[in-house]
Parts: structure tokens; C-alpha cells; sequence
């Protein structure tokens, strides 16, 4: 078995410190590790960044820590099929750096992207503003490498975007929060680098008015890269950025800003720097406070969502914020509670908000005495049963981030 060394305080799993820690550099060896787990019955957790180690609940036991910093090769590109085959542990900024010198990009871009892994985003399905225009990695996502519990190589879709057979086990492993299985590769279709972009922003607006303009905007068949909903100290500013060839993003831009003006609403066309600036500003709250959750309810809620969910987390979490996709219907809203009981109120408050809505609110982030108050997934949905069996099936003696996902699998 490759060896393994002592795990460090800061390398616990959401409290629950790891008896070893495992750092493969080849896919060989992580089914070395794999395997020895397997022979010793050693429960296993994956961790690429970390950038996203508080979604989920925390594991029931950790013998082996398994690290994949040190798988981080571009396997594969092809520019002209706009593809690219990589190694789970790469960062995602590496990446991207790679991408644009062939004028291409990911269309995957979560906060943290020096930090985050191409395997960690996948399993915990990490996603940022650019998800209104290309979705998320199960859209993206075309093949995918694996190591099963026993320490068995696997392979599940293909690598050309046209190819869509056995597209179910790459995306099985988008958000599993790694209980199905080790990911080692991934492979991606790509889109190219936009020759132009320009964001409007729109403010004051009321959330009513908010979907309203996106309904408008959904009519008048335009495509923004991203469309985003800032909430912070009572106030709310919509962000809008078009993408691609200068003449479109142009003529979009206007088309948008006209039914802004019908709206009777202010639009201003961002400078450079603003454009940056607003877009950092939403990366920022993504990262910031104590506690942070993942929000979901129809786009068409959008004013029940503010004031049924958002609201109450802002009172309850302190100087709290939101950032909501109204195009979509998800977001994220977090803070730092004055005490875990004032927090662990607001949230269940919001959440079933968000249930009776149709939607659902799940931890990113929170300290242990919120934890101790609050699940972090709610009560688990009508499939769970199909997911026991799926994980029985992959992993069935229950090793591998054991206690993690949804009703404790």
C-alpha cells in the first residue's frame, strides 16, 4: 500500500479528524490505497481543495484521508473538438490557464477557482454565476475515470461531445460528495473565450420587478452569460453580463437595457473595473460568514423566497446576504450568527419556507454547535431508497464518506 503519514489538526473533515492521511500521485496508487482500505475495511474520505468540505454532513469515522492535490495532469486536449480530459485533482485556475492560451474555457467558474479541484467540483457540484448560461458540471461533464471502493479502475461515459452513451455514471458522481467512488478524471466539453463582455446593473429594484425583467427578458430571447440578484443590508442590486462576438454582445446589451428603461427602472452600462468589481462582490459573499447555505425554489417564487427565506436569515445571521440566480432558481445566503441558537432559528424558518415552495435549503458551511441544531440536508427526498441501493451497489460496506449525504448515506 502506498504509504501514508499522520494527519495534521487542520486536515479533520468537519470535526472528525482522519487516522491517516493518503497522497497518490498516480492513478495506480490510488488504487493501491483503495485497495488496502479495502482489505483493512478502512473508511475512506476525498478531498481535493477543500474548498467545499462543509456541504454535506460530517462523516461518521475517518480512517484514511485521501488527497489528490498530486493528480493534476491535463491527460488530454483538443481544441477542435473541444474537449479536454484531466486529472481530478488539478485546480480549477490551472485549468483555465491552459484553456485560454487555445482561446477556450470551462464554463465552470465557483469561488476559489486557485484552490478548488476539478474532482472536488464534480462531487459537490460547485458552480458559479456562469451557470445561468452553461449550467452546471452534470451539464458539462462528458466522461468520467473512477475508483471503485475495492480498489477497481472504471470508466463511465465517453470523449466526444456527440457521444452520449453511458452518460449516467459520470453524472451519479455529480454531488456525491464522494460515497460512490474515488473520481481520478474527468473529461469536459469546452466552450471558447468570449471576444466581448459587458454587465448591466440595475438598481434600486424590488424582487417583484426583479422577475419581472427576467420574465421580459426570457421573451425577448435573450441569453446572458449570468444573472445574478445581490441582497445585503436591505437593498437589492440585479447584475446582468452578456458574452461572445462584440457586434452581439452589443446589440444585446441595448436590447436589454430598452426593456430595463419600459420597466421604468435605472440600468448602467458598467465600466471595466465596475464589471469586475460587481461580479468580485458576488464571489465574496459567496465565501464570507460562518454559516452559508444552498438555497433552490422555482424562479417564478422568486418575492416568496426574499421575503420567506432571505429575510429571516438576514435577521438571524447577522449582517446576512444573499446571491440568487433568478433565472434559474437557486442561490446561496450566509452570515455570522450572535449565537447558534438565533442561527439555527432562521435557518429552519427558511427552510420550510423554501419546502412549501417546492424547494430546499442545505448547509455549505456552519460551526458544530449549528450543526448540532440543524440537519444539513432536511428531511430526505421521495429517491432516497433508489440512492441506498445505488450506494449499496458501489460501495456496499458503507466506507467510503460514510454518513455524508443526504439521510446518512
Amino acid at each position: 500500500m502506498t504509504a501514508t503519514r499522520p494527519a495534521r489538526p487542520d486536515e479533520a473533515v468537519l470535526g472528525v479528524a482522519p487516522g491517516a492521511v493518503a497522497e497518490p500521485a498516480t492513478v495506480e496508487e490510488a488504487a493501491e490505497v483503495m485497495k488496502g482500505c479495502a482489505r483493512d475495511r478502512q473508511r475512506l474520505v476525498f478531498v481535493g481543495g477543500g474548498t467545499d468540505l462543509g456541504v454535506g454532513a460530517p462523516p461518521a469515522g475517518v480512517d484514511v484521508l485521501l488527497r489528490t492535490g498530486r493528480l493534476s495532469r491535463v491527460v488530454e486536449h483538443s481544441p477542435s473538438d473541444q474537449i479536454v480530459v484531466a486529472e481530478a485533482g488539478l485546480t480549477l485556475a490551472a485549468l483555465q490557464r491552459t484553456l485560454a492560451a487555445h482561446g477556450q474555457r470551462l464554463g465552470l467558474d465557483p469561488p476559489g477557482a486557485e484552490q478548488a479541484t476539478l474532482g472536488g467540483i464534480v462531487a459537490a457540484n460547485a458552480f458559479g454565476a456562469h451557470r445561468t448560461r452553461f449550467g452546471t458540471a452534470r451539464d458539462l461533464i462528458i466522461g468520467l475515470s473512477i475508483v471503485r471502493a475495492d480498489g477497481t479502475a472504471a470508466r463511465g461515459g465517453g470523449k466526444v461531445v456527440k457521444n452520449v452513451a453511458g452518460f449516467d455514471l459520470p453524472r451519479l458522481f455529480v454531488g456525491s460528495l464522494g460515497t460512490l467512488g474515488l473520481i481520478t478524471s474527468v473529461t469536459f466539453r469546452l466552450h471558447p473565450l468570449p471576444e466581448a463582455s459587458a454587465t448591466v446593473a440595475v438598481e434600486p429594484i424590488t424582487g417583484g420587478q426583479a422577475r419581472a425583467l427576467v420574465v421580459a427578458t426570457r421573451e425577448a430571447q435573450l441569453e446572458p452569460a449570468s444573472l445574478m440578484l445581490l441582497a445585503g443590508s436591505g437593498a437589492l442590486r440585479l447584475g446582468v453580463r452578456f458574452e461572445g462576438f462584440g457586434p452581439g454582445v452589443r446589440q444585446q446589451t441595448g436590447r436589454f437595457s430598452g426593456l430595463v428603461q419600459a420597466a421604468g427602472l435605472r440600468g448602467e452600462l458598467l465600466d471595466e473595473a465596475g464589471a469586475e468589481a460587481f461580479w468580485a462582490r458576488h464571489e465574496a459573499a459567496r465565501t464570507s460568514g460562518a454559516v452559508r447555505v444552498r438555497l433552490a425554489a422555482p424562479p417564478s417564487a422568486l418575492e416568496q423566497v426574499l421575503a420567506g427565506a432571505v429575510a429571516p436569515l438576514a435577521g438571524g445571521l447577522g449582517q446576512g446576504w444573499a446571491v440568487l440566480d433568478p433565472w434559474v432558481g437557486c442561490g446561496f445566503a450566509g452570515g455570522t450568527p450572535a449565537d447558534p441558537a438565533s442561527a439555527v432559528a432562521a435557518l429552519q424558518r427558511a427552510r420550510e419556507a423554501l419546502v412549501a415552495l417546492g424547494g430546499s435549503l442545505t448547509l455549505a458551511a456552519a460551526p458544530p454547535a449549528v450543526r448540532a441544531g440543524f440537519d444539513a440536508w432536511g428531511a430526505p427526498p421521495a429517491a432516497v431508497e433508489v440512492m441506498r441501493r445505488l450506494k449499496a451497489r458501489l460501495d456496499p460496506e458503507g466506507r467510503l464518506a460514510p454518513g455524508r449525504f443526504v439521510g446518512g448515506i
